[in-house]
C-alpha cells in the first residue's frame, strides 16, 4: 500500500470481528511505532498491551462512569452523556487489543513524539488490514495512579495515546474533511 493511499483510507473502526491479533503482529505495528521521528532522538515511548476480553469490558464500565460523573455542562464531552450512560456502548468497541503508548519523563516532547509514534502505528495497522482506534475517553482513567500501579505503567511516566487494534467487523465509510485552515501563507 502507498503511504497516500493508507493516509487517505485510513478510518477510526468502532466494530471489530472476535479474531484476535496475534502476537508477532502486535509486535510488528510495536517496530512500526518506534520508526517515528523524535525530538532530539529520545525516543521516549513505552508500550502496555492488554488482550484480555474481560479486562477490557471490565475497564469500559469504570471508564464510563469515572468519564460520565466527571462531565460539566459546558464540556464538549457533554453531547456523548447519553452514549456513555448505556450498557451497550463499550468504551474500546470490544476489539480484542489494547495499545497503551506512554512518554517517560524528561523528554523534551514526549507527547507529541508519542501521538507520531501513535499514527505510525495505525498506519501500519491499516496497511496489515487492520483497523484502529484513538480511544480519548479512557486516557484520563488510566493516567490515575491506581490505573498505572494496575498496569506496572511507573508513576513518572504519562499515558499519552490509548488505541484499539482489531480486524474489522464491515466497512468504515469516510468521514467528510475540512479544508486546511491556513493562517498565513507568505
Amino acid at each position: 500500500m502507498e503511504v497516500r493511499d493508507a493516509i487517505y483510507s485510513r478510518r477510526s473502526v468502532r466494530a471489530y470481528s472476535d479474531q484476535p491479533v496475534d502476537r508477532a503482529t502486535v509486535e510488528a505495528l510495536l517496530k512500526a511505532a518506534t520508526q517515528a521521528p523524535s525530538s532530539m532522538n529520545e525516543q521516549p515511548w513505552a508500550f502496555v498491551i492488554v488482550q484480555d476480553p474481560r479486562q477490557l469490558t471490565l475497564w469500559s464500565e469504570r471508564i464510563k462512569g469515572y468519564v460520565f460523573q466527571r462531565l460539566q455542562p459546558d464540556s464538549p464531552l457533554t453531547k456523548y452523556r447519553d452514549m456513555l450512560a448505556s450498557p451497550d456502548y463499550h468504551v474500546f468497541h470490544r476489539a480484542g487489543t489494547l495499545i497503551i503508548i506512554c512518554a517517560r519523563p524528561g523528554a523534551h516532547n514526549g507527547e507529541e513524539d508519542c501521538s507520531l509514534a501513535a499514527q505510525n502505528l495505525m498506519l501500519a495497522a491499516h496497511a496489515m488490514g487492520l483497523g484502529t482506534c484513538p480511544i480519548g475517553f479512557a486516557r484520563p482513567w488510566l493516567n490515575r495512579a491506581k490505573s498505572k500501579r494496575e498496569l506496572a505503567i511507573p508513576a513518572t511516566y504519562k499515558v499519552v495515546f490509548p488505541v484499539i487494534v482489531g480486524y474489522p467487523k464491515g466497512e468504515t465509510a469516510a468521514v467528510a474533511r475540512k479544508e486546511p485552515e491556513v493562517l498565513l501563507w507568505r
